[in-house]
């Protein structure tokens, strides 16, 4: 009997941009295959023809590649079960159909969207779950051949077995139950001929030899369907787990529609892909530590025992912190790349590695280090409403005193500011505030002896304190 390596697969539908409960869900189970030196296997479930994009595949593998979930077989890397691209595997699907059309286990369905609607309406306002009733399963071959000569395509629908349990252990909730005259009759090809989800998905899963499968809990009454369909055509299963959904703010699933948490929405407001790493690891699963990880340390903390059973609730606050731990965590070439052209305009390249010191702590994205660089180095001079106040509270005679002290000491802060509390008497905030707004035009901000060191060089500190008296 060949024993199968673990591996695991994030096999997304490119009908939009990723979100973080897609990123989610692929970073957990490339997680779970780094802890147990197994595979992560990307395949595109690309069925659904009129919503599917090219643009959409090509935006999906450079969001995957930009967070480092690297996948080892798949799409663009290849392996032994190619195509991954599901489709480039009509012939694959048409295989199985026959086999389950020989076994007759499926039939067509010439039931309309509309009809099918009725019947649940029907079904819930007489207070029974809605399930197909199995309108065209007895249908006569020579009523079925006189649709068919019509004009009309049907689907094509599973026959769901009288009277069993199916049972399963998931990875996440325990052991599943499910009745399987529950469920119903499925379609599992469409009118058009393409695959449905549940088909395509759990064959490619067993030719591909998918071992463990972490999923949203959206696809939990999905998944007695593929047992069943995959017990008929006698492949094995995954194990499969199915998480809790991300929900937003509002408290609904995310979605693809929700453009600001798409992945390229928040790169390009200058997340790192390091920063939403540590976030989603978290999001939905323990750790021992709430100390910041890289990519090795994430994998070997990850197990499937600690992931929980309770929705997950979107926090930017949270994911705000973990941008602050990358900023924190980055090297000052990478930090200086990431802050942007019209930075590199602002700051002299002399200064790009001190003005990167001075402003770390102070900055989330790189429209903060803009509004940095414009304080420190913009020949306008901005002030904003509450510097102006400070600067007007002590007054010219305390600016003069700071040119003095100033002139007398350079930039050796400490001494400027014991020569400028004995020229003033002025201490704690009335001493430090005033500078703050001359210097930088606001009242808070980067460490006050760094700044000063910064506009020494740009020689801009007498302009400034002038500019006050």
């Amino acid at each position: 009997m060949k024993i199968l390596k673990l591996k695991t697969r994030f096999a997304p539908s490119p009908t939009g941009f990723l979100h973080l409960g897609n990123i989610r869900t692929a970073l957990f189970n490339a997680l779970l295959a780094k802890r147990n030196d197994g595979c992560f296997l990307l395949r595109i479930e690309d069925t659904d023809f009129d919503r599917s994009r090219p643009e959409y595949i090509a935006a999906l593998l450079e969001d995957l590649r930009w967070l480092g979930l690297n996948w080892v077989e798949g799409i663009g890397v290849g392996g032994s079960h190619q195509p991954y691209l599901q489709s480039e595997r009509e012939s694959v699907y048409a295989r199985y159909y026959r086999v389950l059309e020989a076994m007759q286990l499926v039939y067509t369905c010439f039931c309309t969207a509309e009809e099918l609607v009725l019947s649940r309406r029907a079904q819930l306002a007489a207070g029974r779950p809605p399930r197909y009733t199995g309108t065209c399963a007895r249908m006569s071959s020579a009523e079925r051949q006189e649709r068919l000569n019509s004009g009309l395509q049907p689907t094509l629908r599973f026959c769901v077995p009288i009277g069993q349990i199916i049972e399963f252990k998931d990875l996440v909730r325990g052991l599943q139950r499910f009745c399987s005259d529950d469920i119903g009759d499925f379609v599992i090809r469409r009118a058009d001929g393409t695959p449905q989800f549940l088909f395509a998905n759990a064959v490619d899963d067993n030719l591909m030899e998918v071992t463990h499968v972490l999923r949203g809990e959206d696809h939990l009454a999905n998944t007695p369907r593929q047992l069943l369909l995959l017990e008929a055509l006698g492949l094995s299963a995954p194990n499969y787990g199915h998480l809790p959904l991300i929900v937003g703010t509002n408290g609904e699933p995310l979605s693809k529609r929700l453009g600001d948490l798409s992945v390229r929405k928040l790169r390009a407001v200058g997340y790192f892909s390091e920063a939403l790493l540590n976030y989603l690891a978290r999001l939905g699963h323990s750790y021992g530590s709430d100390l910041w990880m890289d990519w090795n340390e994430l994998a070997a903390g990850f197990s499937q025992e600690r992931l929980g059973h309770a929705p997950a609730h979107y926090d930017e606050i949270q994911l705000l912190h973990w941008q602050a731990e990358a900023i924190r965590h980055a090297s000052i070439e990478r930090l200086w790349c990431w802050m942007g052209p019209k930075v590199w305009e602002l700051v002299p390249t002399k200064l790009a590695e001190e003005f990167v010191i001075t402003v770390r702590s102070n900055i989330r994205f790189p429209v903060d280090a803009l509004f940095w660089a414009e304080r420190l180095f913009s020949t306008k001079m901005i002030r904003s409403a509450e510097s102006q106040d400070a600067i007007n509270t002590a007054g010219h005679e305390f600016f003069g005193e700071a040119l003095a002290a100033y002139n007398q000491n350079g930039a050796n802060y400490q001494t400027l500011i014991c020569e400028l509390q004995r020229r003033t008497g002025a201490k704690g905030k009335n001493l430090f505030m005033p500078l703050r707004a001359a210097f930088t035009g606001e009242t808070h901000g980067p460490e006050l002896a760094r700044i000063l060191t910064i506009l020494h060089h740009t020689e801009t500190v007498r302009c400034r304190l002038l500019s006050c008296i």
